[in-house]
């Protein structure tokens, strides 16, 4: 099999906003990655794990390219500084365990600098997927199926049945395989729209070659890391942190705070006049989207900001009907985008894996995700889980008014 990952840019957009944080504020974080399949039915055969582990060789001996620093530079929120830490930067083999120990088959795990161990998580799914859906079915079959729905789905938004405004691919980490993603950006930036604009994709790499925007701002990682690696912290309070340090890192820009990490509830308790001021919008990505929705249109009213200045970007597991309806639903109330990944990047005649790879410890201690669903929720200690819980639900029981005490 030929190298699937074949350049450093090939990940989601949102590692490299999450990365110059992490290098300029919290360079000495350390952290734990651990990588879990949620498909009851799906076994990692051994030889499916030793090309894994071949394939994550293969992406340890990748650098950054001149051109490819170049293009990171003319980001407008990317520093000089960051720039030349990368050109220095190159993945670490070291910090790689594989086994095939886990009942799935594969077991994963990652340790190290949180600089490091953040680029890792993308690249090591986009190899997963596509070493087992190479090796455990006709890929051939797998790529036809694909090409069929893609076009179902753009002839579905020509003849008007989807109308998305504007959405963006992010399905790399789940994607059928590089052959498949690229070629569902070529088509979708080649498409014009009457009622639907594709703006952008998450992977860097195919941002630069399609000349698109690169689309992504933080993930569950920031608030947990930054809100919970400090152990001096309260962890109820993980969102103010980051939304501090955001903003210390980037003002104004590059501003899409993500509310689900430890429920959206305790989000808005920190989301206040100042941070709903300067973030552009909110991303959903667990609950139910309408209520979340309508709850954060109700939030910018009570803080005196007319809701159609702000965006709300729909992540959830979403396909073209789904966005079409929640794009309706909230027509002249706000202003809505969408990030769709493995419908677009993975929709074939299988079921599509449902992989993950997340932060389980920071600094020698474990962190804890608590979303607004309970199966997306992410912690290896059930004791550190419930001591979080705890912290959340006395500031939400006894904490009134908009300024918490910080602490």
């Amino acid at each position: 099999m030929n190298a699937i990952i074949t350049s450093l840019l090939e990940t989601d957009a949102y590692k490299f906003s999450m990365g110059q944080a992490i290098y300029h504020q919290f360079s000495d974080y350390k952290t734990t990655w651990s990588f879990k399949c949620r498909n009851q039915d799906v076994h990692f055969t051994s030889e499916m794990v030793e090309e894994i582990k071949r394939q994550i060789r293969m992406y340890c001996d990748l650098r950054f390219s001149e051109e490819e620093l170049d293009y990171l530079h003319n980001i407008k929120w990317i520093k000089g500084s960051y720039v030349d830490f990368l050109r220095l930067w190159k993945p670490r083999y070291e910090d790689f365990t594989i086994e095939a120990d886990a009942e799935c088959g594969l077991s994963i795990e990652t340790r190290g600098t949180w600089l490091n161990t953040s680029m890792y998580e993308i690249p090591t799914l986009a190899i997963v997927n596509e070493v087992y859906f190479r090796m455990a079915y006709d890929y051939n079959e797998l790529i036809q199926s694909y090409k069929e729905k893609l076009e179902e789905k753009i002839d579905g938004i020509y003849s008007g049945k989807y109308e998305l405004g504007a959405f963006s691919e992010f399905g790399l980490r789940r994607r059928l395989s590089g052959e498949a993603q690229e070629m569902a950006i070529a088509k979708l930036k080649e498409a014009k729209f009457e009622n639907s604009t594709f703006v952008g994709t998450s992977n860097v790499y195919l941002a630069k070659k399609y000349n698109i925007t690169a689309v992504g701002t933080m993930a569950h990682e920031w608030i947990m890391c930054v809100g919970q690696g400090n152990h001096k912290h309260n962890p109820a309070f993980s969102n103010w942190y980051a939304l501090d340090a955001w903003v210390k890192e980037y003002g104004v820009l590059n501003g899409t705070a993500l509310t689900d990490a430890i429920t959206t509830e305790c989000f808005l308790k920190d989301f206040q006049l100042t941070y709903a001021t300067l973030f552009s919008g909110v991303r959903h990505d667990s609950g139910d989207p309408y209520k979340w929705g309508d709850r954060m249109i109700e939030h910018y009213e009570s803080l005196g900001i007319d809701p159609k200045t702000k965006m709300l970007l729909f992540s959830d597991s979403l396909n073209f009907e789904k966005a079409t309806a929640i794009k309706r639903y909230f027509e002249g109330k706000i202003k809505t985008a969408f990030g769709i990944g493995t419908y677009i990047a993975n929709d074939t005649c299988v079921p599509p894996l449902n992989i993950v790879m997340k932060t389980t410890a920071c600094n020698g201690m474990d962190v804890a995700k608590l979303s607004d669903d309970e199966g997306k929720g992410i912690c290896k200690s059930p004791e550190y889980s419930h001591y979080l819980e705890r912290c959340i639900n006395w500031r939400m029981t006894h904490e009134t008014g908009n300024n918490s005490l910080r602490v």
